[in-house]
């Protein structure tokens, strides 16, 4: 959520910033618009209230002095009922800012470059050379089936398209491959390992910017209780601390966890309908961060260092953008994708993504700390992927296949593996 007073004050920069992200000028002249009526009616409000306490007194005092108090009665009632009735007006007029503030995506930073779509990202360093093949290589969707360690239709009749079963090796090799990256983050890159919640209440989804504008992109459970399945551990790691004053925090604190992410892919129809890439339930393992405002950039570079660490591990070539106005998620302020070269498709998709949210989702969170000077402020929340469990194991499979129809185990993780070199073709 962005500062009331910035918008209020520094309005046509900030327009200007947004109509880049894609908001209409009539919708934030008519923020403008609610929010100076909001403070015209406080102000009466205000007095209002100012004179009702008056005449209460004055017939307190009539009272005790045994005169008549009528006519100051009828005033206060007189009075008391427009107070309710302007309580009424601002009381909607609060919801209509607040939907619409809720709607606002958070403001670029000066480095992002402005553009329409994925086409105006700017690539800023690769690593490692796309596999090259003496062979045609093969998809990961052929290469999973033949190998019979994951079953897309077993998936598809229990559970409906967008859904598999690992199985075997292919089990092994996914766990192997998150438990790896645990190991990484959590002793040699310092974070703090959780097991979350997945399963969490509307507000939390309000915290992290999922709701209400994405709420279509999400499982929400039945009932009462405004209860949804995670889209990503994010949403529970971030708000950990919501609602909360950190008493002078030693950033950046840093966590990271697994969990099983739930996506609708409302949006996506049509997209990777075949094999891993984009399915409703997914491995993934989070990076976030709780960072200090004054160096909350250099900790993103270096949560997305931490995430490339993994792909350089894994001997993975892959490549690192950031994203334009345009193609930015919504809560971010600034963001990083690193994408793993995938030779069946002959091109780059993404793996992970690293965002810097500045204060946006510590503001929705109400997330806060008190400095050395007694001061509180926002805190500045960072997350990324490290990485997404599911796209590594196509990573590993395409470029890791050879000419026989097996798959090699990265060297990184057959300690993983249980010794297991290589994922043979089942005998006929």
């Amino acid at each position: 959520m962005l500062d009331r007073r910035l918008l209020r004050n520094d309005f046509d920069h900030v327009a200007e910033l947004l109509e880049i992200r894609g908001v209409s000028r009539e919708t934030l002249e008519n923020y403008r618009q609610l929010d100076v009526k909001r403070r015209e009616l406080l102000v009466k409000d205000e007095q209002m209230k100012a004179q009702r306490n008056k005449v209460t007194e004055e017939i307190a005092a009539l009272k005790r002095e045994q005169k008549d108090a009528q006519e100051q009665i009828t005033e206060m009632q007189t009075v008391s009922k427009a107070i309710s009735e302007m309580d009424g007006q601002l009381s909607a007029i609060n919801e209509e800012i607040e939907a619409i503030e809720l709607g606002l995506p958070n403001l670029p930073h000066k480095d992002v470059p402005v553009g329409d779509d994925e086409d105006d990202n700017v690539e800023i360093r690769r690593w490692g050379e796309p596999t090259a093949f003496d062979f045609e290589p093969l998809n990961h969707w052929d290469i999973a089936e033949k190998l019979d360690i994951v079953d897309f239709d077993r998936g598809a009749k229990v559970s409906g398209s967008r859904f598999v079963f690992y199985k075997g090796l292919g089990a092994r090799l996914e766990r192997a491959i998150y438990n790896f990256m645990l190991d990484t983050h959590t002793q040699k890159n310092g974070y703090e390992e959780m097991i979350v919640p997945q399963i969490v209440n509307y507000q939390s989804m309000v915290g992290t910017g999922q709701y209400p504008k994405f709420i279509e992109d999400t499982f929400q459970l039945k009932g009462d209780r405004g209860l949804s399945l995670i889209p990503t551990s994010e949403v529970p790691l971030t708000n950990y601390y919501a609602n909360e004053i950190l008493d002078k925090p030693s950033f950046p604190l840093k966590f990271t966890a697994l969990s099983a992410n739930f996506r609708s892919e409302a949006g996506s129809a049509g997209r990777d309908t075949r094999g891993l890439i984009r399915l409703h339930q997914f491995n993934k393992v989070e990076l976030v961060k709780i960072a200090d405002p004054k160096n909350s950039y250099e900790e993103l570079d270096s949560m997305t260092t931490d995430a490339e660490g993994i792909l350089q591990a894994l001997n993975i070539p892959y490549r690192t953008i950031v994203l334009c106005t345009g193609d930015m998620g919504f809560a971010a302020a600034k963001t990083y994708d690193i994408e793993a070269w995938i030779p069946a498709q002959n091109t780059y998709r993404e793996i992970s993504s690293c965002s810097n949210t500045e204060e946006f989702q510590a503001r929705r969170a109400k997330i806060r700390y008190r400095n050395d000077d007694g001061d509180v402020n926002f805190v500045h929340t960072l997350n990324g992927s490290g990485l997404a469990v599911g796209r590594c194991f196509v990573a590993v499979l395409e470029n890791y296949q050879q000419a026989d129809g097996s798959v090699k185990i990265p060297q990184a993780l057959i300690p993983y593996m249980d010794g297991v070199e290589v994922i043979p073709v089942p005998e006929q």
